[in-house]
């Protein structure tokens, strides 16, 4: 009995311990509590760590997302072959241009489309684990780029009157060595493939795939290449007014369509607890202690600190399209990021939210899952791929018409 009575004692007292923590503990009130209105079927989080192909991740978990839709079944696409394949081909326009254009991993969600279309496409597995070739246990592009920029640039900026091809067999080599080999057959599931059989095995059609803007230094209902670095293949994406934008997005979401989504996340706004909000700067003024001034001297970290405390009430801006089209011109609206829209929640207050998969593993509050609001989605849109048949029909209309009208290719 005695005994039984000191466990008693002590379970008691561990009890109390861990109240006593829980009280401790800051719960935030204003952390949104969220209610999904859609969500669609996604494949794994994945983890790009650290190498600058966010495109790539977004761009073929968008497609897993739309073989999912259309066939109900699972793939997990391997990036290092786009990764492979691409590389070269930018290395090649680069030597083409003499080095007068950049050599980057940065990329577009065209790049996936285009290797995908010309080239096919394999399953993990095939190739080596990402990163396992050079000892990580993942990607870790800051020797093998080290490797690959000076060697583009050595070739690109030859003072040479002629070359030899002989500087891409040099450059497949290191694209090999930290990638892997991308085979020219292999077999799956007991099945023989190419990557252009297996490509074609996966239920889509590839020629089904848009990509939209919206800005105002080109006419709206025409195509044009949006002016950024990493857009290097210049594909032309759809002019729209940026209301047509938005519902693009909605209504692909609502009729169970993905989008992968190109744009900003430099904001302060897009926290890294897994919340993104275009804030209004005078509103948050009165949240800093005093005046604008003192809310800008604080550290981008700090104010996103004050942003994540603040949660469902931040105060955001509603966008406008002339704001999109200043904040592009004078360089605030950059193109730095890829992610994967699949789903729409409404926080306590009724605000609703993008739900977007990430690319950076397990991270935030959401275990890889963003939460970004509606305001921030469309000020900081720079482009983004959605399938032709997610589009409202009146829209579709209208691009269908100015197809015909000015010949531009669909």
């Amino acid at each position: 009995m005695k005994k039984i009575m000191m466990m008693a004692l002590v379970a008691m007292v561990a009890l109390g311990a861990n109240a006593q923590e829980k009280k401790a503990e800051k719960v935030n009130p204003n952390k949104p509590v969220f209610t999904v209105v859609k969500e669609n079927k996604i494949t794994s989080i994945k983890d790009q760590n650290r190498s600058g192909t966010c495109w790539n991740y977004s761009t073929l978990s968008y497609f897993e997302a739309e073989i999912l839709k259309a066939t109900g079944k699972v793939y997990d696409l391997e990036e290092s072959f786009v990764t492979n394949k691409t590389y070269m081909d930018r290395a090649i326009q680069v030597v083409r241009l003499h080095g007068d254009c950049q050599f980057a991993q940065g990329g577009s969600a065209y790049d996936p489309l285009y290797c995908i279309q010309n080239y096919g496409i394999i399953p993990q597995g095939i190739m080596p684990f990402p990163g396992s070739l050079y000892g990580d246990s993942l990607n870790n592009f800051n020797e093998f780029f080290s490797l690959l920029e000076p060697y583009v640039a050595a070739v690109s900026k030859s003072k040479a009157k002629t070359i030899s091809n002989q500087w891409k067999v040099g450059l497949q080599g290191i694209l090999d060595a930290y990638l892997g080999k991308c085979p020219e057959s292999f077999t799956y599931e007991g099945k023989k493939y190419t990557p252009k059989s297996f490509a074609a095995s996966l239920g889509l059609d590839w020629n089904n795939y848009v990509t939209i803007t919206s800005y105002t230094h080109h006419p709206f209902y025409t195509k044009f290449p949006v002016e950024v670095q990493d857009n290097w293949r210049n594909p032309g994406s759809w002019n729209l007014p940026m209301e047509d934008m938005a519902r693009i997005i909605d209504n692909a979401v609502m009729n169970g369509y993905t989008v992968a989504w190109g744009g900003d996340v430099s904001e302060e706004g897009f926290t890294r607890t897994g919340l993104a909000y275009s804030y209004d700067t005078k509103a948050m003024q009165s949240y800093a202690g005093s005046d604008m001034a003192r809310w800008l001297k604080l550290s981008a970290s700090k104010r996103t600190n004050i942003i994540d405390s603040l949660g469902c009430k931040v105060p955001e801006l509603t966008p406008t399209q002339e704001k999109r089209q200043e904040r592009f011109d004078n360089w605030e609206l950059t193109d730095d990021h890829g992610m994967l829209i699949f789903g729409i929640a409404k926080d306590q207050n009724g605000k609703e939210y993008y739900m977007v998969k990430n690319s950076w593993g397990e991270a935030g509050d959401y275990k890889g899952i963003w939460y970004m609001s509606k305001n921030f989605i469309i000020a900081n849109t720079m482009d983004y791929m959605v399938n032709i048949n997610a589009i409202p029909k009146d829209i579709r209309k209208k691009m269908e018409d100015a197809v015909k009208k000015t010949g531009i290719g669909e």
